[in-house]
């Protein structure tokens, strides 16, 4: 026998209240399916930064993009477009890394480097950074792996777990789910950028690429080149050029480069162990007081002096003069409004915001030895590989990068040359190997567009044109 009406009607009410709690209850993403990605772009869209200045010509968004939704593992971004008069459809995208391991792209790359934003002394306001590199190009600045800086983890044993080959995985999956948000970039030229540690992540992610768009004829990650600064790429010749660096350099003494001739040239330049630690402490107490990320320039007071940090893990004992720069970003970055303005989930960071993670860099589980092998493989694919050294660096200095490059044993085109600036002024010298290019920049240290940035955006836009960099006579 049927219900009657009454009966009905209760079911009914019954069933869109226990509906109606069920939706109250229910996680809300931002990036729910049911938003056009269009909302979702304007959900991330920074209105307005705080202390900007008022002649910001180009339009910015951040916000995070999920990678591992059961870990609960999230990677914050922040995109900054080409200016509107130049038509940043028209521009490519490139994606820039800052390594450590465990450093904030948001911190150092785009505030410290390549960013069109620089905080001022009040670590409330805000300046143009007239080299800026979103004139050339749209920049993604992406906080990896999560832990770093804006970016989370919902599972905590992530940030003692973390190493190259998830860090890659994760930044591989970042860029598909992030184009499905902004479709607008799907095929459109893509490159990635970075310096430092990075000489692992950008290889690693770039053959993940590779592998994926094999095959294809219009992949939606238009993946062109790569473009890394003073990198790590090979254990065995960045120690044997790195400690003739500090020799060649009179850094240090002739025993000490003995000791570590000897004991170092197999060690993990992440963390060196034994013998070697001691041979690494004796050098870098020969230092004395220096900013070995840029040589020639003053340390910073704001770290302390290099002996009291020798307690620290080597090499990454200190930050250089930068820091005495980066304190006001961590002032600025950690207001209340600024975090707001960003769209930061500040229930899920450290508090406070940190520019790089000790957890993260030393509880780091793998790191290849070797990244030739890599190399060697993206070579043979043709796409454009350039690396580039800031010639004051004693952390990952010319000289390790140049014995790194002979380990692949590639032929040359152009043999070494001096290149000039627009002002006909050496900016650096260069080679052309037969799959990549290499370059110096002269008085530029491990961070180049910070301490050279009218020389670091000459690069990029000889990179991005798929030019050698000029010659004497070339801006005759």
């Amino acid at each position: 026998m049927g219900k009657g009406k009454g009966e009905k009607w209760q079911t009914f009410s019954l069933l869109f209240v226990l509906g109606f709690l069920i939706f109250l209850i229910s996680p809300v993403s931002s990036s729910s399916s049911s938003s056009s990605p269009k909302e979702q772009q304007e959900s991330d869209r920074i209105v307005e930064l705080p202390g900007q200045p008022s002649n910001v010509n180009f339009s910015q968004f951040s916000g995070y993009i999920t990678v591992d939704r059961q870990a609960g593992r999230a990677l914050f971004y922040w995109l900054i477009e080409a200016p509107w008069s130049s038509q940043p459809r028209s521009k490519p995208l490139v994606l820039w890394l800052n390594g450590g391991p465990g450093c904030s792209s948001v911190a150092y790359g785009a505030s410290e480097e390549i960013g069109p934003f620089r905080v001022k002394s009040d670590g409330k306001t805000l300046y143009l950074n007239p080299d800026a590199w979103n004139k050339e190009a749209n920049l993604l600045f992406l906080d990896s792996p999560a832990g770093v800086g804006f970016s989370y983890t919902n599972t905590s044993s992530d940030i003692y777990t973390v190493g190259d080959n998830r860090t890659a995985n994760d930044t591989y999956k970042f860029l598909v789910n992030w184009l499905e948000r902004f479709p607008q970039y799907k095929q459109r030229p893509f490159y990635i950028a970075g310096e430092s540690y990075a000489g692992h992540y950008i290889p690693e992610l770039s053959q993940l690429i590779v592998r994926h768009n094999k095959g294809l004829e219009n992949a939606t990650l238009n993946f062109k080149g790569l473009l890394l600064g003073n990198p790590l790429i090979d254990d065995y010749h960045d120690n044997i050029g790195t400690h003739e660096f500090w020799w060649n350099h009179g850094l240090i003494s002739d025993s000490t480069y003995k000791d570590l001739q000897k004991y170092c040239p197999n060690e993990t330049f992440l963390f060196p162990r034994g013998e070697c630690y001691i041979a690494l402490s004796a050098a870098y107490s020969e230092f004395g007081d220096i900013n070995p990320y840029s040589i020639y320039t003053s340390p910073c007071s704001a770290t302390g002096s290099l002996k009291n940090n020798l307690k620290l893990p080597l090499p990454w004992t200190f930050r250089g003069s930068d820091e005495c720069i980066i304190k006001y970003t961590k002032v600025y970055m950690n207001r209340s409004d600024v975090q707001k303005a960003f769209h930061v989930n500040v229930a899920k960071i450290s508090n406070p915001w940190t520019t790089c993670s000790s957890a993260i860099r030393s509880n780091w589980t793998d790191s290849p030895k070797s990244m030739l092998p890599v190399f060697k493989e993206l070579i043979s694919t043709g796409i454009r590989i350039w690396l580039y050294s800031g010639d004051t660096d004693a952390i990952l200095p010319l000289s390790a990068t140049r014995y790194s490059i002979a380990g692949l044993n590639l032929e040359t085109d152009v043999d070494w040359y001096a290149w000039y600036d627009d002002q006909s002024e050496v900016g650096g010298w260069s080679q052309v190997y037969k799959g990549l290019i290499y370059a110096t920049v002269r008085g530029a240290g491990h961070e180049v567009p910070m301490s050279q940035p009218k020389l670091a955006l000459i690069l990029l836009k000889n990179f991005l044109n798929n030019s050698t960099l000029p010659g004497l006579f070339d801006f005759s």
